[in-house]
């Protein structure tokens, strides 16, 4: 079994993780690379690109448009490893049925971001052992932007698992962020019950300006 990086590789650089979902951007009115760069001039430092049904030549463009302009933010990839190897990011956001978290690292390298999404706690064990740079855990609240076939988990699952990962040896305090139904209101009860930081899609494109709603996020988060 592969094991757990020794220290941890970088901390968490936000409590804010956005998703740029193609089908979420889509119906506001965005597109990927938009909206993402809405994230950027905001200040987010973690931000998922996520577009399941779109070509790979479209997801490469969106990649090798955003990479100069990340800087010291995390732009991943959902999935599709080889598409961020190929454009150079190299972070990626894994699931349960994806590529094995090993073969990921064996292929993009120590340097790279990976994360991956849990459920249960058997799952949150299973994440602590493996070499990662963050959990994720959810969905915390009812959703309706993706189907993960798991029912809400609450926020009693986000204290399980950080306690269950600080228990284990290895797991260096490894970050844990949480994804589902999570809306400004929510989010401060989020991170208080655990959560290094939540992971926030449809919210963010709620009255049409990404960019101020994220800044929302940011300045509240920031007041925890």
């Amino acid at each position: 079994m592969a094991t757990a990086h020794a220290a941890p590789r970088r901390a968490f650089p936000s409590r804010l993780y956005a998703i740029a979902d193609a089908d979420v951007a889509a119906s506001a009115g965005w597109t990927v690379p938009d909206l993402a760069e809405a994230f950027l001039d905001a200040g987010v430092r973690v931000i998922q690109i996520r577009a399941k049904e779109a070509a790979a030549r479209d997801v490469l463009g969106w990649l090798d448009r955003l990479a100069p302009r990340a800087g010291e933010a995390w732009i991943l990839t959902n999935d599709r490893v080889d598409l961020a190897l190929v454009a150079g990011t190299r972070h990626v956001h894994l699931g349960q049925d994806d590529l094995p978290v090993a073969d990921a690292r064996a292929l993009l390298g120590e340097a790279a971001i990976i994360g991956l999404s849990t459920h249960t706690v058997a799952q949150v064990d299973e994440a602590g052992a493996l070499p990662l740079d963050y959990v994720a855990v959810g969905p915390v609240f009812g959703t309706a932007t993706k189907a993960t076939g798991y029912a809400a988990v609450g926020t009693a699952l986000i204290t399980e698992a950080r306690r269950r990962l600080d228990a284990q040896d290895g797991s260096r305090g490894l970050p844990l962020v949480a994804i589902g139904g999570i809306t400004l209101a929510r989010a401060p009860q989020v991170i208080e019950a655990g959560a290094s930081a939540v992971v926030v899609i449809s919210d963010l494109v709620q009255g049409g300006n990404p960019r101020g709603r994220a800044s929302e996020y940011l300045r509240a988060l920031g007041e925890i």
